[in-house]
């Protein structure tokens, strides 16, 4: 896994909100919310309207994690 977003679950813990909540103000839908807890690749897009709903930046959500060779 390359992308962890862990700290997006996090934030939602931190902001007393649930994935409907995130559902709800990001418009996003929950097969998107679904493929990141298997660490699947997101669209810049998606993560653009995560930061316009909880008022953050990717940093906050997200982070990368490198693979080790």
């Amino acid at each position: 896994m390359s992308m962890s977003y862990k700290k997006l679950w996090k934030l939602l813990i931190d902001l007393d909100m649930n994935q409907n909540d995130l559902v709800a103000s990001s418009g996003v839908s929950r097969t998107i919310l679904a493929n990141m807890k298997k660490g699947l690749s997101i669209r810049t897009d998606t993560i653009e309207k995560f930061c316009e709903a909880l008022n953050c930046q990717p940093g906050d959500i997200m982070e990368y994690i490198p693979n080790n060779i």
